[in-house]
């Protein structure tokens, strides 16, 4: 389960990404001069470390984004070029946010995801009266089955602009749904 906590962040989650993603090579033209959460949803770091969160954003243009990051409580080596930037977190001190894609913690969750069509995590957020499960509404499913081995070194496609209809026959996939998109959508694939 991803655990959630009351707290403050500065900068916010959005300030973060929005100042992060118009340096993106990946954009293709999208104006990200603006932008809005559509959805989240979250894997688990099985030894606990790291938070892994997805955000499915739209841009000004309509276009809608997804943005895999991860949150460390230290810098990750060798990734420098996949971080986003840092925030001060009111429980959790400084959190340091890497691109998802450059952090072999996200890789091999999502490629877990997919190859055992596994689904995401479900979010506890931490109350000063304990746990308290809050809905997830950002559901997303791997098209794998629950006894395949999951090898290392596996290298997942992410699709960082995201296109209703649009599928892949040819590959283990990952495919999500939040408000106001009923049907799946392509997030990442296995060939």
């Amino acid at each position: 389960m991803a655990l959630i906590y009351q707290a403050q962040l500065s900068p916010s989650k959005t300030e973060t990404l929005a100042a992060w993603l118009p340096h993106q090579p990946w954009l293709d033209g999208a104006d990200v001069s603006r932008i809005t959460l559509l959805g989240a949803y979250r894997f688990d770091d099985p030894a606990g470390e790291v938070g892994i969160e997805t955000h499915v954003v739209a841009a000004a243009d309509g276009r809608v984004l997804h943005v895999p990051v991860t949150y460390r409580s230290a810098p990750l080596a060798g990734a420098e070029d996949g971080l986003i930037g840092t925030m001060e977190h009111s429980v959790l001190g400084t959190r340091y946010v890497y691109d998802g894609p450059t952090d072999p913690i996200y890789v091999q969750a999502l490629t877990t995801t997919i190859l055992t069509g596994g689904e995401q995590a479900p979010f506890d957020l931490v109350t000063d009266d304990g746990l308290k499960r809050r809905e997830v509404t950002t559901l997303v499913r791997g098209s794998g089955t629950p006894s395949t081995h999951v090898p290392a070194g596996v290298e997942p496609v992410v699709l960082r602009t995201l296109e209703p209809g649009h599928t892949r026959h040819d590959a283990a996939t990952l495919t999500g749904t939040w408000p106001g998109q009923d049907a799946p959508v392509l997030l990442a694939y296995i060939i």
